[in-house]
């Protein structure tokens, strides 16, 4: 009679462990309440001894929360190299132009800086001596060219006789005003229009301007006159060619 209750415990033994390895496959916990013969109540993970009583109940077993991603770094964008710098290579300073102005504020170009020269009497640079007319009022033309030959420049020598006119210059001649005459044996000295320097870029639209009235005036022009127009254009195509590209 005694070994069919303890054939049941160990049965329920056998089934309580199988229950207990496929609760830990399935990812529960089995927890077994035992009494014993005085009354004493235990709780634990392994079934009940013999001569026990005890109840078995299977509990989800506690899991860790999932790991959290980490977060994926970006390798720092590499920065671009920078561009490298322009290069200028300039064969030759560009040539360049001055602007004159006349006495009477008329305006020419030039490729020097020495304006067009011009013998003036000594009168109308301030000095007393024969030949000078009396000084006229304040505002008068008289007064106004005396005060332009004031601030120009002085050649030769002051009292000088007038000397012969200077030796053409090479190339067409330029539009511009003709200098007065003045009676022979007056006193006086050379002096030069005031010219400033252009910049580049007026240099530049200046030379096509020189063109473009070249190849307008060259179709009514004389054989001997286009001779020398087609001079003046090469020698302006070549310098467009060289200082303003």
């Amino acid at each position: 009679m005694r070994t069919l209750p303890t054939l049941a415990t160990a049965l329920a033994g056998l089934l309580l462990a199988a229950g207990h390895a496929q609760a830990r496959q399935a990812g529960e916990v089995t927890v077994y309440r035992c009494v014993d013969g005085k009354g004493h109540v235990t709780l634990g993970d392994v079934p009940c001894p013999a001569g026990s009583s005890g109840e078995a109940r299977t509990m989800q077993r506690p899991q860790d929360a999932p790991e959290r991603p980490r977060p994926v770094v970006q390798p720092a964008a590499s920065a671009a190299p920078p561009a490298p710098a322009p290069q200028l290579v300039m064969l030759r300073p560009p040539q360049p132009m001055y602007e004159c102005i006349a006495p009477d504020g008329s305006r020419y170009t030039s490729d020097t800086a020495d304006g067009r020269p011009r013998w003036v009497p000594l009168w109308t640079l301030g000095y007393r001596g024969h030949g000078r007319p009396a000084p006229g009022p304040s505002g008068t033309a008289t007064n106004a060219l005396a005060q332009y030959h004031a601030n120009r420049p002085l050649g030769g020598y002051v009292g000088a006789p007038t000397p012969t006119a200077p030796p053409p210059t090479a190339g067409p001649p330029r539009p511009g005003p003709r200098p007065p005459a003045y009676p022979v044996g007056t006193p006086g000295t050379w002096v030069q229009d005031t010219c400033h320097a252009l910049p580049p870029a007026e240099v530049c639209a200046r030379l096509r301007d020189r063109r473009d009235e070249i190849r307008r005036r060259f179709f009514n022009a004389q054989e001997t006159e286009r001779s020398t127009l087609r001079v003046e254009e090469r020698g302006i195509n070549a310098r467009l060619d060289s200082d303003c590209r």
